[in-house]
């Protein structure tokens, strides 16, 4: 087989792996994807199949396919369906990206009950492509638009025990990303003092938490992990609940995205992790009981 030949072979086999994994990036439910999710997609269509793997046994499996090449491939096929368009240069101002003045004046009057930073701003414009800001009743901030804007914080300090969620890359930029949200945060509250928006006072009890992800968690899921030059955790101030072995894999520069996750996994494990646990429900019966005592508009007692 001449190299010209195999070259052509190559080709239309990463045209047909790309229409597949453009496919399975937007099911179920046409959801939108970013070019890195479409790549990472694409490497999980032309690696070998991981299922005779026992699931005990920590896999991260190689890049199939150069990131370039696969440039070249989705510029040769054109549009995509589901795929958003690049991210803009980071030159962007910050109010043309993220207006602050909403259209309602009173917006920021009101109690806000979390919020989500993620250290990349495509993983935020995914998520609010996807409407997660509505079904989790949670504004979505990529970590360049820190500082954050006072009245955010006073709308989260309004409810008690508000958290702010940061999502953000299995790296040692990413995982110290939390720190610098939390320190965000406490300087906004040390300069503020007690928040106060239209006479309306608010606590600053907000909680920052890590929504991952870790390297344990890019080992479970199996997620492709890249590779930098050897970094030194221990200087950058790293949460002391990362297991040593962790701490050895980031030490030898690797990294994992989370744009490597799933489109729709990531979607799931965003909105769970966001709304935290689900109240017990009730049955129709106990609804339909329940409205003999709610007051107005109800049955009457008699």
């Amino acid at each position: 087989m001449t190299t010209r030949v195999a070259a052509g072979l190559g080709t239309r086999l990463l045209d047909r792996a790309l229409v597949t994994a453009a496919a399975r990036a937007g099911a179920p439910g046409r959801i939108r994807f970013t070019e890195r999710q479409l790549y990472y997609e694409l490497c999980r269509v032309l690696r070998r199949p991981l299922h005779v793997v026992p699931r005990g046994i920590p896999l991260m499996p190689a890049l199939p396919v150069r990131y370039e090449r696969y440039e070249e491939v989705l510029r040769r096929h054109g549009n995509v369906t589901g795929l958003l368009a690049a991210v803009p240069e980071s030159g962007t101002s910050r109010q043309s990206r993220h207006p602050l003045e909403p259209s309602e004046p009173d917006l920021y009057d009101y109690g806000l009950p979390r919020l989500l930073v993620c250290q990349s701003r495509s993983v935020a414009r995914m998520l609010l492509a996807n409407d997660v800001h509505l079904e989790a009743a949670c504004p979505v901030f990529a970590a360049d638009d820190l500082p954050l804007d006072t009245r955010l914080l006073t709308g989260l300090g309004r409810v008690e025990g508000a958290p702010v969620h940061v999502l953000h890359d299995a790296s040692v930029e990413g995982i110290a990303l939390t720190a610098r949200v939390r320190a965000e945060v406490s300087g906004a509250v040390a300069v503020s003092g007690a928040f106060e928006v239209s006479g309306v006072r608010a606590t600053a009890g907000i909680r920052v938490t890590s929504m991952g992800l870790v390297p344990r968690h890019a080992t479970a899921l199996r997620l492709i992990s890249r590779r930098g030059p050897a970094r030194d955790p221990g200087a950058a101030g790293l949460p002391a609940a990362l297991e040593p072995h962790e701490l050895d894999w980031l030490a030898q520069g690797r990294f994992a995205e989370v744009e490597s996750v799933p489109p729709d996994r990531l979607l799931r494990a965003v909105l769970r992790l966001v709304r935290g646990p689900k109240t017990p429900g009730h049955s129709a019966w106990s609804g339909l009981r329940d409205l003999r005592t709610a007051g107005f508009m109800t049955w009457p007692t008699n």
